[in-house]
């Protein structure tokens, strides 16, 4: 090791600590100094460091991770009971830094938001990337600010009552600056192949070190930032045939380490419920799963994709009734995109267990121009679709800008070096050659450059669009749907195995929502207009009508349904799509 600053600087050789790897104290070394180690005379960065204030490639600093004053000791966090924000820093605000998201806390407060979800930030080649591409897993990127900025924003995050989550990557490393197997050569094996090439060793010889590594890291998060949890990216890629798995074990150690409420999510798009099953049944004992099929149900209907995964959904009413009953579509149903069975039965899963939404980084990212779904759709669908999603008896998530129906795209967006970033351009354009909108190889040069600085300016939020009349309209109907959500815990997530909802006719959906005090009626057309009726059974009472999307305050040109509360029934004119919120 090379301290290159401070009272201890100069090289200083390591020992074998008998167990596989190499130490050593060094008694007058304190944060702020920076240092490397010497592989062959080369310098590298420290893998574990804390902070890369040069990036990738360049020394590693020295932190005090116990320096940092906390305000906040006690905040209140429900895993069970979330409204999640999933957000890319350095894209959020014009500045892109942990301050500048900071000062944004309070709008996602108004607007009623319970938890934060970070994509990752783990130092990454270049200035800006969605940071899937990390490779100094325990250093917050330089380029959003320091170590102690991260604490400030997530401290001050507590002290609005806000939780925040952190979107980590076990499961490769990115292209550029990836020394980890320098120190370490098996850390990718070819034991097992994932879409990135070679896996994280996490079952073969030498794998037990990086097994501690990876829980290493995440026990970092949460014990020196006290994150309220971790989003696990692509748990379907971690390969592990260990007889427990590498997330039950990173589970069960950040619970065992922390004195709080966590929750720990999984991208995993197999529908299995063994993710959320207790450790006792063979379970890896998550909190939820990012659920896709509502996702794909609803823009199959609204913007009528059909390829790719979309193949396996036709969109109809019944659908999303079943999904919305179930958590998710497919419970071991053959899919036609993939050619395999697909899914198990959720039947004894909580619903607050399924995370779904409208809009993620994946959904609109992954799309060649990174159009969101309110960019190819018209408004009062638009609108219908979030009362959907913000009354349904799952998590709900969402993805930056969407509150105010932004404007930018998410496009991808990389500053490898260019050696690297030509391919990364190359491979992106590739991936839509099976398209038919780009069956013209002139049609695929139209696809964004990932490494054209224009790519990732054209994906920052404006955040003036707010004041625009129809982005203030979009917002208040998301501020007062989650508003009424906070306020009823008929509509909030629910602990039931099952979602009460039914397919009404070709185009619109009854949901049922109670606790044993309230019932609410969501009824939504998703497309076109007509009539529908809704029989009910209020005890002792009519219902009464609690909102439409369609009101003056939610939309700039209104065209409300006509709504006649019977006895027994209530008759719904819709004049164009919308929902229609009504409680007894």
């Amino acid at each position: 090791m090379q301290l290159r600053t401070g009272a201890a600087a100069g090289v200083h050789r390591l020992e074998p600590d008998g167990e596989g790897t190499q130490e050593r104290f060094i008694p007058d070394a304190g944060a702020g100094d920076v240092y490397a180690y010497l592989i062959d005379a080369v310098s590298r960065p420290d893998p574990a460091s804390r902070f890369q204030p040069e990036g990738v490639h360049g020394p590693s600093e020295v932190i005090d991770p116990d320096a940092f004053r906390w305000r906040h000791d006690r905040w209140a966090f429900d895993p069970q009971n979330l409204v999640v924000y999933e957000l890319h820093v350095g894209a959020f605000t014009e500045r892109g830094t942990f301050a500048a998201a900071r000062e944004r806390l309070p709008e996602l407060h108004a607007l009623g938001v319970t938890a934060i979800e970070l994509m990752p930030i783990a130092e990454f080649g270049g200035r800006w990337n969605w940071g899937y591409d990390g490779v100094g897993l325990f250093a917050p990127s330089h380029n959003y600010g320091r170590p102690d900025d991260l604490r400030a924003f997530v401290d001050a995050a507590h002290g609005l009552g806000i939780g925040v989550l952190l979107d980590v990557v076990y499961n490769h490393l990115g292209p550029e600056g990836a020394y980890l197997p320098q120190f370490h050569p098996e850390y990718i094996t070819d034991r097992h192949e994932t879409p990135w090439g070679g896996a994280v060793n996490l079952d073969g010889p030498g794998s037990g070190a990086i097994r501690r590594f990876i829980v290493d890291n995440a026990l970092h998060w949460i014990r020196e930032y006290r994150l309220d949890g971790l989003r696990l990216d692509a748990t379907h890629s971690l390969l592990d045939d260990s007889r427990t798995h590498i997330v039950a074990e990173v589970a069960a150690a950040v619970r065992g380490a922390a004195d709080r409420p966590l929750a720990i999510l999984a991208e995993d798009h197999r529908n299995l419920v063994s993710l959320v099953e207790p450790a006792a049944r063979g379970g890896w004992a998550l909190d939820g799963i990012w659920a896709d099929d509502f996702h794909h149900i609803v823009r199959r209907r609204l913007a009528g994709d059909a390829e790719s995964y979309y193949r396996d959904y036709e969109g109809t009413a019944d659908e999303l009734a079943r999904t919305l009953r179930q958590g998710w579509l497919f419970t071991g149903q053959q899919s036609r995109h993939s050619g395999r069975r697909r899914g198990t039965d959720p039947s004894l899963m909580p619903m607050h267990q399924f995370v779904i939404c409208l809009q993620n980084h994946d959904q609109i990212g992954n799309r060649a121009a990174g159009d969101r779904l309110h960019h190819g759709i018209d408004a009062a669908s638009w609108r219908a679709a979030s009362a959907l999603l913000l009354t349904a008896p799952m998590t709900p998530l969402l993805f930056m800008g969407q509150e105010w129906a932004a404007s930018s795209p998410f496009q991808f967006f990389t500053d490898l070096d260019p050696r690297i970033g030509t391919m990364v351009t190359e491979g992106r354009r590739r991936e839509f050659r099976d398209f038919a909108a780009f069956a013209d190889p002139d049609a695929l040069s139209l696809i964004p450059d990932a490494q054209d600085p224009a790519t990732f300016e054209r994906s920052r939020l404006d955040w003036s669009e707010r004041q625009d009349p129809a982005h203030a309209a979009c917002l208040a109907l998301y501020t007062e749907l989650l508003r009424l959500r906070h306020a009823h815990r008929a509509l909030a997530a629910s602990p039931a195995l099952a979602g009460d909802a039914e397919a009404i006719d070709d185009h619109s959906i009854l949901m049922r929502r109670e606790d044993g005090v309230e019932r609410f009626l969501v009824v939504v057309r998703l497309t076109g207009s007509g009539a529908v009726g809704v029989r009910y059974d209020c005890v002792d009472s009519r219902p009464s009508l609690v909102l439409t999307t369609e009101e003056p305050r939610f939309a700039l040109d209104p065209r409300p349904p006509r709504v006649d509360l019977g006895r027994d029934r209530v008759e719904i004119d819709f004049q164009r799509p919308g929902a229609v919120l009504l409680t007894c």
